[in-house]
């Protein structure tokens, strides 16, 4: 009798380490090229600063405007 309940206990076990070696890993690794970022960025504040001394002769100009 002893024999019989040590068969499913010696089961559970052989399982339980079959699933241990299966266990994933996880791995960091440095890329071999460097990190590239391209940007199009398209910048327009020349233009309005342009606007803004624009604004402000037509304002001194024509001061009653408002």
């Amino acid at each position: 009798m002893n024999l019989n309940r040590s068969v499913p206990s010696v089961f559970v076990l052989v399982v339980a380490m079959g699933l241990a070696a299966c266990s994933p890993r996880v791995e960091v690794a440095v890329p071999s090229e460097p990190i590239t970022i391209n940007l199009n960025v398209k910048i327009e504040h020349e233009i309005l600063v342009k606007v803004d001394k624009e604004i402000d002769t037509l304002l001194d100009e024509q001061g009653d405007i408002f």
